[in-house]
């Protein structure tokens, strides 16, 4: 198991468990914590190295960690550790983006969807395996952001790749509402889950919801709201 010492030092290295506020980027977070520190010792140095342990969607909220100093080298460490998120889909319907994010594409039937075909499909998502992700995602194609060529309508394709699934659990389905907990590796697309679930349950399906619950032992209960972490960067002496 790796461990973190989180300290206070934040030029020279610490790190920041953020719980993501919905509709911000990753990107924001970053931002905001970045300029608090530039603000709170100007004079005292004029950059600071920082920067994100994995990308939350916007319409996501939850764990973010942020690093900075010497902990930027040990990104790779917490995006190895594993993730578990609560995500609310929609079945009977998909999206362009595979989320809340477009409006609905197209319409299937779900009337023949239960609790006992759901429990059934969802055993081919657990363990190793091949995910294609969005198309609208941050990966990049030829340079690009794959989401600025899928805005512009540029017809392209992205390839599958290896994901590591831990465990899948279902936790509740009620009209067009399915939730599950899903604890998973580094590089996984829940938007893409949802996606391929809809298809495997012979319907369609998008994400509603998204909550990254924990990153290895780093979970809800240990992060902080913006906020918090901006203050606790002014009380810093």
């Amino acid at each position: 198991m790796i461990e973190f010492k989180e300290e206070e030092n934040f030029q020279e290295g610490a790190f920041f468990v953020v719980d993501k506020p919905l509709g911000w980027t990753s990107f924001q977070v970053v931002n905001k914590l970045k300029f608090g520190l530039l603000h709170q010792f100007r004079g005292k140095f004029k950059k600071i190295k920082i920067g994100h342990a994995g990308t939350l969607d916007p319409l996501a909220t939850g764990v973010v960690i942020v690093c900075t100093g010497r902990y930027t080298k040990r990104i790779e460490d917490f995006q190895g550790l594993d993730k578990e998120y609560i995500a609310t889909l929609k079945v009977g319907a998909t999206t362009p983006c595979y989320d809340a994010e477009q409006p609905e594409d197209k319409t299937y039937p779900f009337s023949h969807i239960t609790k006992e075909l759901i429990e059934e499909q969802l055993k081919q998502f657990v363990g190793e395996i091949s995910q294609i992700p969005p198309n609208f995602s941050a990966l990049r194609i030829k340079g690009k952001r794959a989401y600025d060529c899928a805005r512009a309508g540029q017809d392209f394709e992205l390839k599958s790749r290896p994901v590591k699934i831990e465990s899948i659990e279902f936790l509740s389905f009620e009209g067009q509402e399915l939730r599950l907990k899903i604890v998973c590796g580094k590089g996984t697309y829940i938007r893409s889950i949802a996606r391929d679930l809809g298809e495997a349950l012979g319907s369609g399906a998008y994400l509603t919801g998204l909550i990254r619950s924990r990153i290895g032992s780093y979970d809800l209960s240990k992060a902080s709201d913006i906020e918090s972490c901006l203050e606790k960067i002014k009380n810093y002496h």
